[in-house]
């Protein structure tokens, strides 16, 4: 059965992939990346009954949306993959908009309550059986529970996984054939970003984790006022059904409305931008799909002119390599120091080892000088990067999956900011935030924090060291050495040579921190 449902949507592709001109649109590839013609000449004769004048970018997005929800969220993804996409395909893309019909109001209270354990008037003393809003993955009803709290019912839709198998086992098929033909697909490595698409549309699908999701967030902004993270019920919630606080506000998107409520659209693009900085190197853990349609603008009380984020199935994490890393970057390129952005290029591997810093630099330069010689606020982010993507083939450049979505996220709040004020100069705005960032890390208040974070370890480990040393000295004493003991006690040496190191970092910081309150109370004194 599984296998006929297979061949069945395999003929439904085929058939999508020749009304819409796909063949000719690979056979375009391959004939320019390995130098062969006939296949490009056999799509060409086929084009009798078809249309094909459309541009190839509008026919590849049509072909996507006849396929279904699952090959539209393919199609976003890779639109954010400025990398591998041509321009032209990547805008296309970008227009793809995941409004899907919803399912029956009967299917969705089934898996409601299927997922509750109970029925629904058990839970709720009201529930809206008409959707609010609908998706390729879950879609969502407004409720209220009994104890009066107005709630947002998200809720999966059902019998989704097998048809994510199933397509992602086509798209697998497809991504193996073209890096057999094409060494340009091996390159970009197209099995990688089937994989990458495979974790978004599983994390997706479990809403208990996107609940966890959500919590961290509001933990995040808890002290904030530029971001609302709506509260999770999790007495209601489960891995098909989240339940959460109703919000309220204004779609970013409806520019007008905004206005006519008074709200500052200025200060709501500086605060997207802070919003932005402060997720990626303050919490190294962000919203990453801040699309208009996640997004909400408070009217009244006390999320007034705040922003309001929905949807947290996708977030991105970044360690503390990964933010210094960027924020080397960003700031090497707010200063226009390309020697330092290749050598960073080639430090984290991004680049291969044997790579010419000279080379490199004087294509980075190529990228972005032309938008330095602007006006600051015509500046864009976005357009280097995009440039920046272009000139990554010459240098086999390899974009580290971690900062795809950082990358995609960036790009929708530029376009958000800019939408709010086309003045909005992002670079301006984003500099001073990432210069308080690299003091903190290389000042005194980042080293206090890491001696902080490793003084549990500390702890822990310096009463074992002399009974673990001494043990170790009386089995080889006793002529057992071993050499899993010998690789022991030389890590234990090594540890307390380190610890050592540490104690007297501490003594130093606290005399420097000592002799400057002396230095500022005499001065006060005085």
């Amino acid at each position: 059965m599984f296998a006929t449902l297979r061949l069945t949507r395999l003929l439904r592709i085929s058939y999508v992939a020749w009304r819409y001109g796909l063949d000719e649109i690979a056979a375009t590839g391959a004939a320019a990346t390995l130098g062969t013609r006939w296949s490009l000449l056999l799509a060409r004769a086929l084009r009798f009954g078809r249309h094909l004048d459309a541009p190839r970018g509008e026919r590849l997005r049509q072909a996507l949306e006849s396929l279904g929800p699952i090959f539209v969220k393919f199609g976003q993804v890779l639109s954010t993959r400025r990398d591998l996409m041509p321009a032209d395909i990547a805008d296309e893309l970008a227009r793809l908009q995941d409004r899907v019909p919803p399912f029956s109001s009967d299917l969705a209270m089934t898996a409601i309550e299927r997922g509750l354990g109970c029925r629904i008037d058990e839970v709720f003393t009201e529930f809206d059986e008409q959707p609010v809003a609908s998706a390729s993955i879950a879609q969502v009803h407004f409720a209220r529970l009994k104890d009066g709290r107005a709630v947002a019912v998200k809720v999966l839709r059902p019998n989704m996984a097998p048809v994510i198998e199933r397509d992602l086992g086509l798209l697998r098929v497809a991504g193996t054939l073209l890096m057999k033909v094409s060494a340009d697909a091996r390159r970009l490595r197209p099995l990688d970003v089937i994989d990458e698409f495979d974790r978004y549309l599983h994390d997706e699908l479990d809403l208990i984790r996107e609940a966890a999701n959500a919590n961290q967030l509001r933990r995040n902004f808890a002290r904030s006022n530029l971001l609302r993270i709506p509260e999770m019920y999790w007495d209601y919630c489960s891995s098909s059904v989240l339940v959460m606080e109703r919000m309220s506000g204004i779609p970013v998107s409806q520019i007008e409305r905004m206005r006519a409520a008074g709200l500052d659209l200025k200060k709501l693009s500086r605060d997207g931008v802070e919003i932005f900085f402060t997720q990626v190197f303050t919490h190294g853990f962000f919203h990453a799909d801040m699309h208009p349609g996640n997004i909400l603008v408070g009217e009244d009380g006390v999320d007034f002119n705040r922003y309001i984020a929905l949807d947290f199935g996708i977030v991105g994490t970044l360690s503390d390599f990964d933010k210094s890393y960027l924020a080397q970057n960003f700031l090497a390129f707010f200063r226009r120091d390309y020697h330092r952005v290749a050598e960073l290029h080639v430090e984290s591997g991004w680049v291969p080892a044997e790579t010419r810093i000279e080379e490199l630099e004087s294509a980075v330069r190529a990228c972005c000088e032309p938008f330095f010689d602007r006006p600051l606020k015509e500046i864009s982010l976005g357009l280097v990067l995009l440039r920046l993507f272009q000139a990554s083939r010459r240098f086999n450049v390899s974009i580290q999956p971690q900062l795809v979505l950082l990358q995609k996220t960036l790009l929708n709040i530029e376009g958000l900011g800019r939408q709010l004020d086309p003045d909005l100069d992002l670079w301006v705005t984003a500099k001073p935030q990432l210069e308080r960032w690299m003091k903190r890390q290389i000042g005194p208040e980042g080293l206090i924090e890491r001696l902080q974070r490793e003084a549990p370890r500390w702890v822990e480990l310096l009463p074992q060291m002399p009974r673990l040393a001494h043990a170790a000295l009386s089995r080889q004493a006793q002529g057992e050495p071993q050499r899993a003991e010998k690789e022991l006690l030389a890590g234990l040496l090594r540890e307390q040579r380190r610890t050592q190191r540490w104690l007297r970092a501490i003594v130093v910081l606290l005399a420097v921190v000592v002799a400057i309150e002396v230095a500022l109370l005499a001065g006060w004194l005085r």
